[in-house]
């Protein structure tokens, strides 16, 4: 079945299958995408921020979004309502709120946990690039712009460092690898430490924020991102044979952290134990590693995802230095290389997997073994733990961020430069609670509906 063939089949099926849907035309690709704070509750939306870049052909520069968003609470949006979108528009839910003008494209987004105001970027360069987009000013991105001036600048990679970048969730300790092999690990509380010290300045509120300095003017005129203040890092790890590709944080312990590369290595470290692995799976896949996660809920088990389409479960109470130890389970649900994959918050056996064939997959490992045909769908074909595909993207799925504030929400984001001839696509989504619910608690349901929908199936 072709892009266009399983698209179309998709859209009819929207109304079936989610209980939201917003699609919201991009004019350039964001090849990041992520939730930022929830900033109101009301009773049939709340409103958040979300983060964004836009990855101009130079035309235009290059920059960061910070957007306000409506997310739809459950069993609010009307079925005719969610698959009436038109695919070149804009959603209404999604409104640009700011823009900053950042230097060189923005390849990966992280917000801070302690205060998701503050976010790291990766672009093209060896360093990391800290934003406080509370006190950044909104700029116009028209070509000639000065960029604006980040209000942090972490250097300690020795070569350019475009994709692995990560936030702790206990500590504000940002981590990140390059081309050069290496795992970076800096404390912002270091800065704030630094110039808290200094006369004149005040810490701004929440942790993890920046001190009040002159960040309110920074960017605009002839400011000079040169003025940015930088520090070094706390350490540096060394263990990869070739580029890092992607870091995460053990969500109990910011001493603890895992890496992936492009030499098919799964490295588990210890910042108490130096900086060498702890633990290093060679082959943990058959390429390239793009992506790797670790679980909120059980600390034992990391998610790794590859250019050999796959998804491998480790359990690391299996693994030893000696670099044996081979996953607990293997996902293969895509066709084409694994870029994204993401443990959720709301369930500790379920996570999503993005891959360049266009597809999201949500899984829950706890499916395995049980009967696919449960719920009465015919799915013989479906791989074990597979229960939902998210086919409404028509090229490759860059990034996707569940939302911690608004349980079983996803956004989304497509690079569509090689389908539709350039922009991308931003998805918010939320599957229909029957599919996720457990089976018992559907029945009853459904036992409500039982002469309507045995009605349908007659006509």
């Amino acid at each position: 079945m072709g892009v266009n063939e399983r698209y179309t089949q998709w859209k009819t099926l929207v109304p079936v299958l989610y209980d939201w849907l917003a699609n919201h035309n991009l004019v350039w690709p964001s090849l990041s995408c992520r939730w930022g704070p929830q900033l109101e509750q009301a009773t049939y939306k709340n409103r958040q921020r979300l983060y964004l870049s836009e990855q101009t052909d130079g035309s235009v520069p290059n920059t960061l979004v910070i957007a306000n968003c409506e997310v739809v609470k459950p069993r609010v949006a009307a079925a005719e309502h969610i698959s009436q979108f038109n695919e070149e528009a804009r959603s209404p839910f999604v409104k640009k709120y700011k823009t900053i003008i950042h230097p060189g494209e923005v390849n990966r987004i992280r917000e801070l946990p302690q205060n998701t105001n503050i976010v790291a970027t990766h672009t093209d360069s060896p360093d990391v690039l800290i934003w406080d987009v509370d006190s950044q000013p909104n700029r116009h991105a028209v070509l000639g712009a000065t960029e604006s001036c980040p209000d942090l600048i972490l250097t300690g990679h020795k070569d350019d460092a475009e994709f692995a970048l990560a936030m702790c969730p206990t500590e504000p300790f940002v981590l990140s690898g390059g081309k050069d092999k290496l795992v970076v690990l800096w404390s912002i509380q270091d800065h704030i430490s630094t110039l808290a010290a200094e006369p004149g300045l005040s810490k701004s509120p929440g942790s993890g924020g920046f001190p009040n300095k002159s960040a309110s003017k920074a960017g605009g005129g002839n400011e000079k991102r040169t003025k940015s203040p930088s520090i070094g890092p706390r350490d540096v790890y060394q263990g990869h044979t070739d580029t890092v590709e992607d870091v995460q944080f053990c969500p109990s312990s910011a001493q603890e952290f895992c890496s992936v590369g492009d030499d098919s290595c799964l490295v588990l470290w210890d910042a108490r134990a130096g900086c060498t692995p702890v633990v290093k799976v060679e082959k943990a896949h058959n390429a390239d590693l793009h992506c790797v996660d670790w679980n909120p809920h059980d600390v034992n088990l990391i998610l790794t995802g590859s250019a050999d389409n796959s998804v491998h479960m480790f359990d690391r109470r299996n693994l030893n230095l000696g670099g044996v130890g081979a996953p607990v389970h293997k996902f293969e649900g895509h066709n084409a290389a694994v870029l994204c994959v993401q443990w959720s918050p709301d369930k500790s056996s379920v996570f999503g997997t993005s891959a360049e064939d266009g597809i999201l997959n949500i899984w829950d490992y706890e499916k395995i073994g049980k009967k696919q045909d449960s719920t009465g769908l015919k799915v013989p074909t479906a791989p074990p733990g597979l229960f939902f595909r998210h086919a409404g993207h028509r090229d490759k799925v860059v990034d996707f961020h569940w939302n911690a504030s608004d349980p079983w929400t996803i956004v989304s984001v497509s690079d569509d430069g090689e389908s539709t001839g350039g922009g991308g696509t931003l998805q918010i989504w939320r599957m229909i609670d029957l599919i996720h619910r457990a089976e018992e608690d559907v029945l009853v349901e459904l036992e409500n509906f039982k002469s309507h929908i045995l009605a349908c199936e007659r006509s």
